[in-house]
């Protein structure tokens, strides 16, 4: 479930983890994880100029399910390495993976199944051939 970090299709973001984060017990709230999930997403698919091309088909992107796994806390004021990749890409579904580091250290990691909808009809469509070629298989 890891990409090379050198491949020309992987998104690298880096968090800085604030006291907003934090929960009762200390370190990130699991949902922050989800929250960072979608915002690099966004930001990777936004260096593509993928809005236009959506917005032309009256396309959008439905997450249909999220996969956390937790390896190990993360704490107030650690700088965290987030990185994202497109592990494949179907007829309507493609699955988006996430890695969270610390130093190098893999903390959690993650996979999104995300699903190309009809605005209009909220019903799925094809995934046009272009977002295709975004693709880092591991």
């Amino acid at each position: 479930m890891f990409c090379p970090p050198n491949h020309t299709n992987v998104h690298v973001q880096t968090i800085e983890v604030d006291a907003s984060m934090i929960d009762t017990n200390g370190h990130v709230n699991n949902i922050e994880y989800l929250k960072w999930m979608q915002m690099i997403a966004i930001a990777h698919s936004s260096t593509w100029k993928m809005d236009d091309l959506m917005k032309s088909q009256s396309g959008t992107w439905f997450a249909r399910k999220h996969v956390i796994e937790y390896l190990s806390p993360v704490f107030l004021g650690d700088s965290i390495e987030a990185k994202t990749w497109i592990a494949n890409v179907g007829r309507a579904k493609s699955t988006r993976r996430y890695v969270f580091c610390r130093d190098g250290q893999v903390m959690a990691r993650g996979e999104t199944d995300w699903v190309y909808v009809n605005i209009t009809t909220g019903r799925p469509m094809r995934i046009p051939e272009v977002m295709k070629s975004f693709v880092c298989e591991d």
